[in-house]
């Protein structure tokens, strides 16, 4: 049985490959709002809200239903920005 975080996981996978969603039409990154954090653009509603959401097992039509003013598009955007971002990242060799 997979967890929340492989169910994740596979959606991210699932959104970059088959979608190849260019987040930067949909995530802006502005000092000025919200601290700088990445949001859907056009809002304040950042992307961390939204994988957060995500991650507890909310729904994309859950969110949608939430925010009606989003599109199904900006929240796979946001799920493609955090496969790139998280693409990066430096790993570690688990201490023995």
């Amino acid at each position: 049985m997979l967890g929340q975080f492989e169910i994740l996981l596979s959606s991210i996978i699932h959104v970059s490959l088959i979608l190849h969603m260019n987040w930067k039409n949909h995530i802006e990154i502005n000092p000025g709002i919200q601290s700088g954090k990445p949001v859907i653009s056009g809002t304040r509603i950042t992307v961390e809200l939204i994988i957060e959401k995500l991650s507890e097992g909310e729904t994309i039509d859950q969110i949608l239903e939430s925010h009606p003013h989003l599109e199904r598009n900006s929240i796979l955007a946001c799920l493609s920005y955090a496969a790139d971002s998280l693409k990066d990242e430096i790993t570690f060799p688990k201490a023995q």
